[in-house]
């Protein structure tokens, strides 16, 4: 039996290539997507998000459009790193979508997913968390249809857009506190430090858009996120940090998780939006939260592989 798997997103490169590792495996079945600021203005993110949908010939799942701003504070700005239309500048590479966004806002279309499924649903964050704390806090009562959070965001060692916080929680400390801290909802979260470790090639990139049409062009999205890569860490392939969290839900225990207690830096100093892990021996208890800490690192890439080359 499939899994139900809601996907709320902003995309983003490694969100085009999460979308489609998602529609590419059959051990899931994709219900829905919504999409949030992040990587860069809600506009643009919807639009990626349809496109894509468009390109991975999945026109039947709906897309809704969400937060555009964090909780609380304003967004200080958005990434680079994706160029100047999320997809290194070449959305428009993309096919047209034939289907607009969905009528419902992103919260009410989760929660009437929720509401209508009939086993537990995946939801997978893979931008900031304004979304998933909305819906948490309107609909409190639907917690139990939801089997699991996948959660990309954070770094336990450090961040990405500041030296302490990653780009996803750090875009909204209030929301990604919200969810992983005071809500009591299964969750895995897979950091920063987990999926680096998890980069891929750009030769292992030429080869999958070798694979099909399809492929290539997911591929031909990754020009201005390759040069992002190359600059700062010298490095001559990319991180697809949001594949690695959809591998998760896909094949549950693809990543190995330890159980630990975690909090969000909610001040205004340097570490505004840190996921602050409790790695004491003591402070191991199982709970609902785990942090995705290792996997087999050739067997992700592998899995990645196989998926996007089927599309």
């Amino acid at each position: 039996m499939t899994t139900p798997l809601i996907i709320d997103t902003d995309p983003g490169v490694d969100d085009a290539f999460a979308l489609a590792l998602a529609a590419a495996s059959p051990e899931v079945e994709l219900i829905g997507v919504t999409t949030v600021f992040g990587n860069v203005g809600l506009a643009d993110t919807t639009r990626n998000a349809l496109r894509l949908r468009a390109l991975l010939g999945r026109e039947d799942v709906p897309v809704a459009a969400g937060a555009d701003r964090p909780l609380v504070h304003p967004h200080p700005h958005l990434s680079s790193a994706h160029g100047s239309d999320g997809l290194s500048g070449r959305a428009a590479t993309l096919p047209e979508p034939t289907r607009g966004t969905d009528p419902r806002d992103a919260v009410t279309l989760m929660r009437e997913l929720l509401e209508a499924a009939d086993r537990p649903v995946t939801i997978v964050p893979i931008g900031p968390l304004t979304n998933v704390a909305l819906l948490l806090a309107a609909h409190p009562r639907l917690k139990e249809k939801i089997g699991r959070l996948v959660v990309m965001g954070g770094g336990v060692d450090g961040g990405n857009i500041t030296a302490a916080a990653e780009f996803n929680l750090w875009s909204d400390p209030e929301a990604a506190r919200r969810v992983l801290v005071e809500e009591d909802v299964p969750t895995t979260v897979v950091p920063m430090d987990l999926t680096h470790r998890c980069a891929v090639t750009a030769e292992w990139l030429a080869e999958l858009g070798r694979t099909s049409a399809r492929a290539a062009a997911l591929v031909g999205l990754t020009a201005d996120y390759l040069t992002t890569y190359r600059r700062f860490l010298g490095f001559d392939g990319i991180v697809v940090h949001d594949a690695v969290a959809v591998a998760e839900a896909i094949r549950p225990g693809l990543l190995t998780g330890t159980p630990y207690a975690v909090d969000v830096d909610c001040t205004f100093g340097p570490g505004r939006g840190a996921l602050v892990v409790d790695r004491r021996l003591e402070s191991r208890a199982p709970g609902n939260l785990t942090v995705a800490t290792d996997t087999d690192l050739d067997g992700v890439r592998a899995f990645l592989f196989e998926r996007l080359s089927s599309l």
